[in-house]
């Protein structure tokens, strides 16, 4: 099979390389796995971080191929897999297991892949392979982000970074909660991106003083929940916006990894500080955002927004993409 790994984390211009694999690395299928065909592979953050060694994550295994989302055609079975299966169209996650750990070899950035059926959720039909390849991390961590703690209906919600992957669908999804969204962004670019999907009280964090606006925005009430790009970065302004018992839920903090808290800011508040990770999220969460997703994407109401298509050959290009900053939308390779 075609497919894409690295032998040793680095930059990807050195460490990617493309070519054959057997047709099935992981060997027999499993009961209640399903091995599908592999028609798009997403490319999230973690992924690139991951290849990348960030952190000082370590390559556990001889070869990975890279990848945690992507979406494609279920061509075989499993015992304990409905036959009702074969042939869907289908959206997959966590394919290489979760960031900071060994995790699986295989991810989707090949021709084929074997996965457990609980990893693997049917495409609703109006969403091509690119939009489905971008469900997993992204639409997941947005989701929990968004519902961990409860309703947002009548709620003010603040998401920060709102044209990236998570935040975008973070902003439609509370909409769609009947929340208030407020959304920051660094560009008038991405303040259109935003735009087009509802949002009407947008912040550019560069030209505006965030915390400033945010309060205006709300009659100096501040928001009820913040669904945080960079937790570290933000906790200046953050601490400044919150009302009583608001809910921050931080996805990441990757400039300032290791934040000083002021406590007593938070504790006043009766804040609620949650950490999202997406590759942890359990059962029941996942069902919820699977329904909620099918529900949106079938009334027209989900979008599902790509920055750029790569073929496999060219997945160092498409990491180094993603690396830039630049994307406004989501990156998939065409398998």
């Amino acid at each position: 099979m075609r497919a894409a790994w690295y032998r040793r984390t680095g930059p990807a211009s050195e460490v990617l390389e493309t070519g054959a694999l057997p047709d099935d690395p992981g060997g027999p299928l499993k009961p209640g796995d399903v091995r599908v065909r592999v028609r798009t592979s997403g490319i999230n953050p973690a992924d690139v971080k991951r290849r990348a060694g960030w952190g000082g994550l370590s390559l556990e295994h001889d070869l990975i191929v890279p990848h945690a989302d992507g979406a494609g055609i279920v061509e075989a079975v499993g015992a304990d897999v409905p036959p009702s299966w074969l042939g869907k169209r289908v959206w997959m996650r966590n394919a290489q297991g979760g960031y900071g750990e060994a995790g699986r070899a295989y991810g989707t950035a090949s021709e084929w892949i074997s996965l457990p059926a609980a990893q693997v959720f049917e495409l609703p039909e109006p969403l091509g392979f690119a939009e489905g390849a971008c469900l997993g991390i992204p639409a997941l961590t947005a989701f929990h982000a968004v519902f961990a703690d409860g309703s947002v209906e009548d709620r003010t919600v603040l998401v920060t970074g709102a044209a990236g992957a998570v935040g975008h669908f973070a902003a439609q999804f509370a909409r769609a909660g009947g929340a208030r969204v407020i959304a920051t962004v660094s560009s008038a670019e991405k303040a259109a991106h935003v735009r087009a999907v509802g949002v009407r009280d947008i912040v550019l964090r560069h030209d505006e003083d965030v915390a400033g606006r945010v309060m205006e925005l709300t009659g100096g009430e501040g928001v009820d929940r913040v669904v945080e790009v960079d937790f570290g970065a933000n906790l200046e302004q953050t601490r400044r916006i919150i009302r009583p018992h608001a809910v921050i839920a931080a996805y990441s903090s990757t400039a300032v990894p290791e934040p000083v808290l002021p406590y007593y800011d938070f504790a006043f508040r009766g804040a609620t500080l949650r950490f999202i990770q997406g590759f942890l999220l359990t059962p029941d969460v996942v069902d919820a955002a699977q329904a909620l997703i099918s529900d949106m994407a079938a009334n027209g109401a989900l979008h599902v927004a790509i920055a750029r298509r790569f073929p496999l050959e060219r997945i160092a290009e498409a990491h180094e993409h993603v690396e830039s900053g630049e994307a406004i939308g989501n990156v998939v390779l065409e398998i």
